[in-house]
This record gives structure tokens, C-alpha cells and sequence, in this order.
């Protein structure tokens, strides 16, 4: 399945991108796509629901907005320096363990929304990423670790670098100013992605290709994340983990290039559809 959420900021409905392209309302069996929602056995409801009324069901309206596709995360979760190549080009060590880091539950926001450039930024960055959904709880996971994955997505780690790397303490300030986290635009789930390592993955920025990557060099895949992060705090159902990202980042270039007001953004993974967001000046 590929569940969507669509509507005004705040006021999304549940809904199933079907494999015709038609967005249907789930709102009749499900309330919300949250950690409840995940936790009690959620995504069985609406696949039995799904088989029984997805030709009856209401479509979703044409050119509604897209928000993204869970809401009210506990966490977000990030793994940084996750691509050998992404930490050859940062000039830095591939980590023999994941690097963790969090974002604001409060930068999530839909797959095409504008992404807010903070006030006096010179740094803004972009960062395609594999992110995926926990789907019950995790804690000492030893075995198994990939059944707690509910799905995948694709998220925009957007990054503003003075805040992350020069303004004193973890990269949290840098990473979590509203609408940092674009999620979306559908949440695949599990069954829907036959290997996520092996997913082709590219960013463009004013139709100029800077990202072109691969899962194929992640170095710590995510049945493996769900495992290591367990030993260290308990994964609830909903939250989100995202995984890194490839080379081509701004801060990687010579000399680097950040973003600036009216740049647009296109996001693509392999199985995982399309991103698209312009930067506007923050309110």
C-alpha cells in the first residue's frame, strides 16, 4: 500500500495512492496514519478495508495538497555520514558506528510544500534521503529487526550549516527549523520495497542535477539502524528514522553553493515517487 495524507496544514485526511494513480479517503476506517495507528495493528485494518472498498471509496479531491504521510512523530531520527561516499566527499572517515542525530518533530512537513529559508541564512543545504517509519515498538531488538519497519519514504534533510556547524553544541539547531523535514509524497510500505538498498536516488536544484546516489552505499542499511538505536532508547511506533545521504551536497562543493529565495528542489527514490519544493523567506 502507499498511504497518503491530503488537505489543509493540520486538517489532513488519511487516504491509499492506488496503483491506477487515484487517491482515495481511508477516513472512514482509520482517523489518523500515527503511532496508535501503527502500534494497533493499523495498516492490517486498512488492507482488509482497502480489498473490500477501494472501488466504492471516495476519491480524494483533484489538486488537493499533499501533507505528509504520518503525523505527530515522537521523533525524528537522523544517521549522519551513512554513505561512504557522502563522508569521502565531507572529508571525513566512514564511522564505524551510526551517527545520530535528531530534528524537531515540529520541521515535518508535506512533500511539495515551500521550505522557509531562517531569517539571515547564508547556508541553507539540501539533502536527499531514504527515511523510514517505525511500526511497533522497538527496544533491544536483536532479531528480526526489519518487521519493526512499517515503510519507506523519501525525506529532505535540509540542513542550514552555520547553525549546524558553527554555532557551538550538536547539529540539532541546524536541522530542525520548520518545514526542514519534507516527508512523502506516499509512505510505501513495507512489502512494496523489495530491497531498500539497492534504490536509485537524485535531488536537482533549478533543473541542475547535484545529488546522484544510491542505498547501495549505505553503510548501515535500515534493519540494522532499528537494531543499534534500540540498544540506546525505545523506538514508538510513528517515529521516523531517516538515513543519510548521498554525494553532491552544497557544502561539498568548490566553493560551496547554498540555497537561496526561489530555488526549487526535485527529490526522486526509486519506488518512492517525487519531490518537489520551492525556498521562500521565513514569516
Amino acid at each position: 500500500m502507499k498511504l497518503i495524507r491530503f488537505g489543509d496544514i493540520d486538517s489532513e485526511k488519511p487516504g491509499v495512492l492506488l496503483p491506477s494513480g487515484v487517491m482515495i479517503d481511508a477516513s472512514a476506517v482509520v482517523d489518523d496514519y500515527d503511532g496508535d495507528f501503527f502500534e494497533n495493528d493499523g495498516l492490517q485494518k486498512l488492507e482488509v478495508w482497502l480489498k473490500e472498498n477501494q472501488h466504492s471509496a471516495p476519491a480524494a479531491p483533484q489538486g488537493v495538497r499533499l501533507g505528509p504521510p504520518v503525523t505527530r512523530p515522537g521523533k525524528i531520527i537522523c544517521i549522519g555520514l551513512n554513505y561512504s561516499d557522502h563522508a569521502a566527499e565531507s572529508g571525513m572517515e566512514a564511522p564505524k558506528e551510526p551517527v545520530l542525530f535528531f530534528k524537531s518533530p515540529t520541521a515535518l512537513s508535506g512533500p511539495y510544500d515551500d521550505v522557509e529559508l531562517p531569517r539571515h541564512s547564508q547556508k541553507m543545504d539540501w539533502e536527499v534521503e531514504l527515511a523510514f517509519v517505525i511500526g511497533k515498538k522497538a527496544k533491544y531488538v536483536e532479531e528480526a529487526a526489519e518487521r519493526h519497519i512499517a515503510g519507506y519514504a523519501i525525506m529532505n534533510d535540509l540542513s542550514e550549516r552555520e547553525h549546524q556547524l558553527e554555532r557551538c553544541g550538536q547539529w540539532v539547531k541546524g536541522k530542525s527549523h520548520d518545514t526542514f523535514a519534507p516527508l512523502g509524497p506516499f509512505l510505501a510500505t513495507a512489502e512494496e520495497i523489495e530491497d531498500a538498498s539497492n534504490l536509485q536516488m537524485t535531488l536537482d536544484v533549478n533543473q541542475q542535477r547535484r545529488q546522484t546516489g544510491s542505498t547501495k552505499t549505505m553503510i548501515f542499511p535500515p534493519a540494522f539502524l532499528v537494531h543499534y538505536i534500540s540498544q540506546f532508547m525505545t523506538l514508538a511506533a510513528g517515529d521516523i528514522i531517516t538515513t543519510g545521504t548521498p554525494p553532491g551536497v552544497g557544502l561539498g562543493m568548490k566553493p560551496p553553493v547554498y540555497l537561496r529565495e526561489g530555488d526549487v528542489m526535485e527529490l526522486r527514490i526509486e519506488g518512492l515517487g517525487m519531490q518537489k519544493q520551492t525556498v521562500v523567506s521565513s514569516q
